[in-house]
């Protein structure tokens, strides 16, 4: 960094630091006149690489939508490991049929690993609601809430791999790397609340992409997803560590910021806009802010013992997955704008290449519960109307048997599905075939996904784009469709 210049205006000026040569100002301007068109040239593109206007000194503020929003903000319910659409909310009665039987078309040209014949469900599945929604045993109390979710039955991706499948659903890329739609959605419309981060990640996996699937990448540090805890920890360590300073009273900490804040915004003065230093400043001041608001909204002693009931902490096997859920309300409640919940056991998860009916059951089980006590507490909240709650997983399961007792990987056609937030409830959309191995009715790729998803919170997924190495990046990248047809 230059030293202060000294000396009289029409004497030769001289840098005041002992270790720098003596330089005249016409020497300096003459040396250094071709660096100041590289500055002028990176101002001009860091300004354009914010192809969608924020006020860089407060990335994070609420932004308008593109149109009015059906949802203020996501929830996303994450089942890893690509729980069965054929055994769970799609039923297939010719696959009960014909179990045994050779499939009777080809399977898709590129598969995960060999598969035999077909195999039906063990589940029945009997009709729930007024809209008289067919749902497996496996989900008795999702079931009592199927007039208010909307099944995407058609939804197709393009990896059948787990780490390929799980980027795709999470950045819209199964072989770049890409900000994850939390990044995206935080990046499109901030948050609204300036004392949390606008995406946070709830007991996410670390494999299969890990925090990829959470990441910015190209965009800004501050529009990543901030994790509590990790999938192979219980959710009672789902917590900021280090939320609150033991060695220094909040006075002393704000000096100490500030001070490091006046000497980053002087090197930026210097520099000219640097994305990454703009990031950690705003990092830091998002952490002190933090200190005071995250440690309460953790806190959930105060919760009545009905709605911890609800959500089934009361019981050993809900208790885990129901803690993030209740946790995911709580942080909707105070504004965050994406929060993403995992359930993801590195034992047993939703991956049951053999074994099929003991993993689902044991997976279903922690699950069903918790997913159902979280839309009844928003919708008695009046949170659920605008509030987009969506359950996935990368993938779904091929109707024809691997090994003896096992389905493997299928991105040709699985379920979606979602609730609240501007959808429509009761609905079922899209098909797939009578086996259900493809999806064959208003099909839905994963991009239409998450144009859809970004049309539900007010965002053209046209518009939302970031210029970064010479083009216009997108979520949906040069495609994606809206299905308006599940619009409310």
């Amino acid at each position: 960094m230059f030293a202060k210049v000294v000396g009289h205006p029409m004497q030769t000026d001289k840098l005041e630091h002992p270790l720098l040569p003596v330089l005249s100002r016409r020497r300096m301007l003459k040396q250094s006149a071709i660096g100041f068109g590289h500055l002028a040239l990176t101002a001009l593109l860091a300004d354009q690489s914010r192809a969608f206007p924020v006020d860089p000194e407060h990335p994070l503020a609420p932004r308008d939508p593109h149109f009015p929003a059906r949802a203020k903000r996501v929830i996303f319910l994450f089942m890893k490991g690509g729980p069965s659409h054929l055994d769970t909310f799609d039923y297939k009665p010719k696959l009960q049929a014909d179990d045994g039987k050779e499939l009777p078309f080809e399977k898709p040209r590129v598969q995960f690993s060999d598969t035999g014949k077909l195999l039906k469900s063990p589940w029945k599945f009997k009709p729930y609601g007024k809209t008289g929604m067919l749902v497996s045993e496996l989900f008795p109390h999702v079931a009592e809430c199927v007039d208010d979710i909307c099944f995407l039955h058609s939804v197709h991706g393009t990896n059948a791999a787990h780490g390929g499948a799980l980027l795709k659903l999470h950045t819209g890329s199964d072989n770049f790397v890409r900000p994850s739609m939390g990044a995206w959605i935080n990046y499109g419309l901030g948050t609204e609340n300036q004392d949390l981060p606008g995406f946070l990640t709830i007991c996410p996996t670390l494999a299969h992409g890990g925090v990829k699937n959470w990441g910015s990448a190209f965009l800004p540090a501050h529009y990543q997803g901030t994790p509590l805890g990790v999938a192979s920890l219980p959710s009672t360590e789902a917590r900021v560590k280090y939320a609150t300073n033991r060695w220094l009273r909040r006075n002393q900490q704000r000096l100490q910021l500030d001070l490091l804040s006046a000497m980053n915004r002087d090197h930026l003065q210097l520099t000219g806009p640097a994305e990454e230093l703009e990031a950690r400043i705003n990092s830091f001041e998002l952490a002190f802010r933090m200190q005071a608001a995250m440690p309460a909204v953790e806190d959930i002693s105060e919760e009545s013992a009905e709605t911890l009931s609800l959500y089934g902490l009361d019981e050993k096997m809900t208790e885990d997955f129901g803690r993030q859920c209740l946790l995911a309300r709580r942080f909707a409640e105070q504004g965050v704008r994406f929060i993403q919940v995992t359930h993801s056991d590195s034992k047993v998860q939703w991956d049951q290449h053999s074994d099929l009916k003991a993993g689902h059951e044991k997976n279903a089980l922690e699950v069903d519960k918790p997913i159902a006590g979280l839309l009844k507490d928003l919708k008695q909240r009046g949170m659920l109307e605008d509030t987009l709650v969506m359950w996935s997983g990368e993938f779904g399961r091929t109707p024809t048997v691997q090994g003896t007792n096992g389905r493997d990987h299928n991105p040709e056609g699985f379920t979606v599905w979602m609730a609240g937030g501007g959808v429509k409830p009761g609905f079922r959309y899209g098909a797939t075939d009578e086996y259900g191995y493809f999806a064959v009715e208003n099909k839905m790729d994963v991009h239409d996904l998450h144009a859809t998803l970004l049309h539900l919170v007010g965002l053209d997924h046209e518009q939302l784009t970031y210029h970064y190495a010479g083009r216009d990046f997108r979520l949906t990248d040069v495609s994606g469709n809206v299905h308006q047809e599940i619009l409310a």
